[in-house]
């Protein structure tokens, strides 16, 4: 694949590093030893992605044919990318229920985005959608390198099967997404948009798929990928950041969910995973305060400022905000949508422009 428009991919993962590093400092090396590895193997990608970004991917024909074209490969616990092919677009379902969760995760992502916004595909040009499951061996993470989704297995202690939670595989898709549209920077506030525009799609795939409304959604991401001995429910919430998880081994869930509380750090890339929480909630305080299905009024304002080409790769929290009220009015005039939208920066103290 090449990057459209000069633009420069990066390796985005859903676990975050500072959850691995309270993992890898576990005194018991059945936990500690996982994460460590998958740190390792995570920084290993990261330097992947950087030097296929200088030297360039190979470019992959994309067909906008409004119809998917996934390809589904097992790493067979090694590390070399994309593995051997197992299921092709069309194959019915075989036996390893990985496979078949990853391959309908990513049909279900390709249907909301042509569905509900008229995008074919993560570039909006039929890019084939590729994916690879049992990565490694334990590894704790799954993640989109610019070019396709690997899945790790988990270890069964901490994590699960990454393929087990829709949201995840819909989270990682999206980075496709922001990638090929605002690109925004991967660090600090415009990290921060970037992971949560990722969560806010990821929930909608999720609740699309089972036909929740706003209000019958649990707007959790991750929900399902703990192992039983952790005390929590997901990785985040949007409607309660900083309560998804509160675990001795695994730490506290650190999301804020409002301005005051937050989070200035150098690590997680100026903690692009943790203040995601306070625009997550402020899109899940818009798009309750609607009603119905949150893909279709608030999805769409937060969308329309994704694709619309004003988005700054550089864009703060308060220049994305006000640029969804600018889409809300554009495209719902002065009614509802708008007052949803404003008062839910208002309410997680972001104010706009």
């Amino acid at each position: 694949m090449t990057t459209h428009g000069g633009f420069e991919p990066v390796f985005c993962t859903i676990v975050p590093p500072h959850v691995l590093d309270k993992l890898a400092q576990a005194e018991d090396p059945a936990l500690a030893g996982p994460a460590r590895r998958t740190l390792q193997r995570d920084a290993y990608e990261r330097t992947q992605r950087r030097l296929t970004t200088v030297i360039g991917a190979t470019a992959v024909a994309s067909v906008a044919d409004g119809k998917p074209q996934r390809t589904i490969h097992d790493a067979r616990h090694g590390t070399d990318l994309p593995g051997h092919k197992v299921r092709g677009e069309g194959d019915a379902p075989g036996k390893d229920a990985t496979v078949n969760r990853a391959y309908a995760g990513l049909g279900a992502t390709f249907e909301l985005f042509l569905k509900a916004y008229g995008r074919d595909s993560i570039d909006g040009d039929g890019l084939p959608l590729d994916a690879t499951v049992h990565y490694d061996r334990d590894y704790n993470n799954a993640f989109w390198n610019g070019e396709q989704m690997v899945f790790g297995d988990g270890d069964g202690e901490i994590f699960l099967d990454f393929t087990i939670p829709i949201d995840v595989i819909g989270h990682e898709l999206a980075h496709g997404v922001t990638q090929y549209t605002a690109n925004l920077t991967y660090f600090g506030q415009p990290g921060a948009l970037n992971e949560s525009l990722s969560d806010v799609f990821g929930a909608l795939i999720k609740q699309y798929t089972l036909g929740q409304t706003a209000a019958e959604a649990d707007w959790l991401i991750g929900a399902g990928l703990l192992a039983p001995r952790v005390t929590g429910k997901a990785l985040r919430s949007m409607k309660e950041p900083g309560t998804a998880h509160d675990d001795d081994v695994l730490g506290k869930d650190p999301q804020p969910a409002t301005m005051d509380d937050f989070v200035r750090t150098g690590r997680d890339n100026g903690g692009v995973h943790i203040n995601s929480g306070i625009p997550n909630h402020a899109f899940y305080l818009a798009a309750t305060a609607l009603g119905g299905h949150a893909w279709e009024r608030a999805g769409q304002v937060w969308y329309d400022v994704l694709t619309g080409g004003e988005l700054k790769q550089q864009a703060m929290f308060v220049d994305f905000a006000t640029l969804t009220v600018k889409a809300a009015r554009e495209r719902f005039g002065e009614g509802e949508e708008l007052d949803a939208v404003s008062k839910a920066w208002e309410q997680v103290g972001v104010r706009t422009l």
